[in-house]
């Protein structure tokens, strides 16, 4: 069993300085040429958040890896484990909360302060928000932790008489039991009164991530939902509606002159918009031309990246071309291959969680039967389910994005990625990643059972008062199911058609 310790120990650290540098290299390589060689503060929040998250989706793979070192005890407290999972989940999501609710607003707040301003006062800026946010979260969990920050869990009690030992055993579904009579045990043959409630007072860093994962459970079943049908549907699709052959050089220079035309427009409103901000004009109407002026740039930005699929220049034109239908090729295949992982998804939801009792524990005996093989098998498998899951929400939210209007865009793109985009989808990610781990954990409580994650999001979340009744009745699994089922109908209707122009700046027709 030491050298299974030392082996995973070792795993664990080689993990998290992988995650590190992958993080790295995403910020360098998405970051805007504007932010080359400054804002430093906000790149190391960046990078810090993203490697919390990636952390905290693989913990999970790590804490039934932990477990496997007791697998040949009697029971989990006969040997020592590995790692202090439940210590190390409660700290890795109090980091998330902290840096969800105070830091990445912080570092947002002082970013997109006004560069007119000084270094002083945009911190002094950004330090009131913070402040005046911390005040209202402290003041919420104090309030909701001190009248519901308590767990109820359901016992029954159970009392029987003793008997001899017996000398033969016959043991069979019509008598579970020693001893003669009804041949059932007291837990079959007790009443409803034998019921009762223990009442017990949770842990306050569990209240905080209780709270957090509610909250991020309304985001997962909305952007989830949404996202396990269109991340590989969009793909699909987008492969369908691919540009079939280069156009013409006339055809290219009438587009590019009308790009150009409406990319003067959209500097000079711009440009209005920052003398208006200048003047002290910060109201509702200003907010809303803002995000009108980023809609139209990021739809430009699309149309100049189409247009530069459809007719690509220099030497090596006939390269780009070729590079071009290779990635459509890519997008057909990964779509394809996602599509079946979605639907195997969903038909694992509703055989396993939303039906009592469960058809079938299905995925769960894929992973088993996975180890069985080889145990890096079925929890790299279990890894990769938990992952799909959060792409699936990071797709939808990107959807969503561009279509609610209280939701302000913020695009990842290769080389053209603003800080404050970037912390906004690290705060999304974060946020979505403690109800991943719960939802996984739930979802696959037959291969995790015993684990630290299942003891802090099965029992006690699943208990707390108030918020145990959401997950009694799979609110957030029901809400996931359907909003997949309506995306599903959604492209089967509209999503093989060639998009419309849909702002002012599009590709003339």
């Amino acid at each position: 069993m030491g050298d299974f310790n030392l082996a995973l120990v070792i795993v664990a650290v080689v993990v998290c300085v992988i995650v590190f540098l992958v993080n790295v290299y995403l910020l360098v390589n998405y970051q805007h040429p504007d932010d080359a060689n400054q804002a430093y503060f906000p790149k190391f929040v960046v990078v810090l958040g993203l490697s919390v998250a990636a952390i905290s989706i693989l913990m999970l793979p790590a804490d039934v890896a932990n477990r496997q070192a007791c697998r040949h005890a009697i029971y989990n407290g006969a040997c020592n484990l590995t790692l202090p999972m439940k210590e190390l989940w409660l700290a890795v999501y109090i980091l998330d909360a902290v840096l969800v609710f105070f830091v990445i607003p912080f570092a947002m707040f002082y970013y997109e302060g006004d560069l007119d301003k000084t270094v002083g006062k945009r911190v002094k800026s950004a330090l009131l928000w913070m402040v005046t946010t911390a005040i209202v979260c402290a003041l919420v969990l104090g309030i909701l932790y001190g009248l519901v920050g308590k767990v109820d869990f359901t016992v029954r009690h159970l009392s029987s008489s003793t008997t001899a030992f017996p000398n033969t055993w016959t043991f069979n579904s019509n008598e579970q039991c020693i001893g003669s009579g009804v041949h059932q045990c007291s837990a079959y043959s007790a009443s409803p009164s034998s019921e009762k409630t223990w009442t017990i007072r949770s842990t306050f860093p569990e209240y905080v991530v209780a709270l957090a994962t509610i909250v991020g459970s309304v985001l997962f079943a909305i952007f989830g939902g949404v996202g396990i049908a269109c991340l590989p549907l969009g793909l699909i699709f987008s492969f369908l509606r691919r540009p079939k052959a280069v156009i013409t050089r006339s055809q290219y220079i009438k587009e590019a002159t009308e790009l150009g035309k409406k990319a003067r427009e959209l500097k000079k409103a711009a440009e209005a918009l920052h003398q208006e901000e200048k003047g002290g004009s910060k109201g509702r109407k200003f907010r809303k031309n803002v995000k009108e002026v980023e809609k139209e740039l990021f739809q430009l930005e699309e149309d100049v990246k189409l247009l530069e699929e459809m007719y690509p220049q220099g030497e090596k034109a006939e390269t780009t071309w070729a590079l071009t239908v290779l990635s459509y090729l890519a997008k057909i295949v990964f779509g394809i291959l996602g599509l079946i992982v979605s639907v195997v998804w969903i038909i694992h939801i509703i055989i396993y969680l939303l039906i009592d009792p469960p058809l079938s524990p299905f995925l769960n005996q894929v992973f088993i039967k996975l180890d069985d093989i080889w145990g890096l098998f079925g929890t790299a498998a279990f890894a990769f389910f938990c992952f799909y899951l959060l792409l699936a929400v990071i797709a939808g939210a990107m959807m969503l994005g561009l279509r609610l209007v209280f939701i302000t865009i913020h695009p990842m793109k290769w080389g053209a990625t603003l800080m404050n985009s970037f912390l906004f989808n690290v705060g999304l990610i974060l946020l979505s990643s403690i109800s991943v781990i719960q939802f996984c954990s739930t979802a696959f409580a037959y291969y995790a059972q015993a684990t630290a994650a299942q003891e802090i999001f099965g029992h006690t979340l699943e208990s707390l008062r108030g918020i145990k009744y959401l997950y009694k009745y799979n609110v957030f699994q029901i809400a996931f199911v359907i909003l997949a089922g309506l995306t599903f109908v959604y492209y089967a209707a509209f999503g093989w058609r060639r998009k419309k122009p849909s702002g002012r700046f599009q590709l003339s027709t």
